[in-house]
């Protein structure tokens, strides 16, 4: 069992540290096309209506919100699989294992929310965009660790990715519980039915992915209608998925393997191409000190450091918590920084949490200076603080 983990958390580590680096081509490629004689086409194909009609039952939405709600429910069901394998035999499996990744990513979600609350307390119309800040792009920080090949070890990226999946079950829970609109009881009724049939399957064992595909898509069309972000749906479903069937077989295991690639090299860069694009053209360096972009950018910054370094130490010193086998400060000081890249997830809190193009366009200033800079100097400090013989 232990060697199967230890071979899958090799295999998971690989595919993201390369879907990072697609994911940073996807992002330099967006910034290229709504900063060049292309951007108009590049914004026009975001806004392009895509309608879907059975009937008198229609989804009629642009591009852009079909790639944040359909594609992305791909992605959120992938993480929802993660989490379960995690909390069920991985990283977070036993309170040894957690226990310094848990408070880690608690400071790694707080800090970084009130650094943005305390730049904004002036500012109420951003006050919606504090949780954009808490959010760790584990593609993006796995891709920036990938460049420096075997140096880094095991270990340093399993803490990564355990503190990662925390913040992600963070980021679900405040999806879920702040930025959900009106909700249709009727919708959200018969979506719940659907997740029912999941439960049931689970309970029998069912190893066949079909039924939890066909019912899957039913629960994801009726949450979306209900007003509960449409996401939400895929972890919702990745719950019911079970880890070994009753004809011996590992659905979990199969239906991770299967979507990683998908989700790696095409879900995640679309996001990134489709979110990314921001026109620079005329820029001034006052427009990044305003409290909506510095706020998210000093809270990646600023408050992951604090908050994840901060509360690791503090718990390793009042010994509820110890630190991996040969990681040192340093190197965690480094994680610290490379959760700061928020990217994806903080660019999609920030599509939920404000509606105003204006802020939507700061939102994606603050992300991506912040993560910028979060990527470059959390690549120093690990270049220059990694043992040059250190094995993977």
């Amino acid at each position: 069992m232990f060697a199967n983990a230890t071979e899958a958390l090799r295999d998971f580590l690989k595919q993201e540290s390369a879907g990072g680096i697609v994911l940073i081509a996807a992002a330099l490629l967006a910034l290229a096309a709504a900063n060049s004689l292309a951007a108009s086409n590049y914004f026009a194909l975001l806004e392009l209506p895509v309608a879907v009609t059975i009937g008198s039952f229609a989804i009629d939405k642009p591009l852009l919100l079909w790639i944040n709600d359909g594609l992305m429910a791909v992605f959120f069901f992938l993480v929802g699989l993660e989490v379960k394998r995690e909390v069920v035999e991985g990283q977070l499996s036993s309170w040894d294992k957690a226990s310094l990744p848990l408070f880690a990513a608690i400071g790694g979600m707080a800090a970084p929310a009130l650094v943005f609350l305390a730049l904004n307390t002036e500012s109420p119309d951003n006050l919606a965009g504090w949780a954009i800040p808490a959010a760790t792009d584990i593609a993006f920080a796995l891709g920036v660790l990938s460049l420096l090949g075997p140096r880094v070890p095991v270990a340093l990226k399993a803490l990564l990715l355990a503190i990662a999946v925390i913040d992600d079950i963070g980021a679900i829970t405040i999806i879920a519980l702040f930025y959900s609109g009106t909700i249709d009881t009727g919708m959200l009724a018969v979506g719940s039915l659907a997740l029912a049939g999941m439960v049931i399957l689970n309970r029998f064992r069912i190893g066949s992915s079909i039924p939890y595909v066909l019912l899957g898509i039913v629960l994801w069309i009726f949450v979306l209608k209900s007003g509960v972000h449409a996401t939400l749906a895929g972890v919702a479903a990745a719950m019911t998925i079970p880890m070994v069937a009753r004809d011996g077989s590992e659905p979990l295991e199969r239906m991770e393997h299967a979507l990683h690639p998908w989700v790696a090299f095409l879900v995640i860069p679309i996001f990134g191409f489709a979110n990314a694009g921001v026109s620079l053209l005329g820029l001034q360096p006052s427009d990044l000190l305003a409290p909506l972009p510095l706020g998210i950018a000093l809270g990646l910054l600023l408050g992951k450091q604090i908050g994840i370094f901060g509360l690791s130490w503090i718990a390793v010193k009042i010994k509820l918590a110890s630190l991996p086998e040969n990681v040192g400060w340093r190197q965690v000081h480094a994680v610290s920084l490379l959760a700061a890249i928020g990217f994806t997830m903080s660019l999609f809190i920030g599509n939920l949490a404000f509606a105003d193009p204006a802020q939507v366009e700061a939102v994606k200033l603050g992300v991506l200076s912040g993560s910028l800079v979060a990527a470059v100097a959390g690549y120093l400090l690990l270049r220059f603080s990694l043992p040059r013989n250190t094995i993977a």
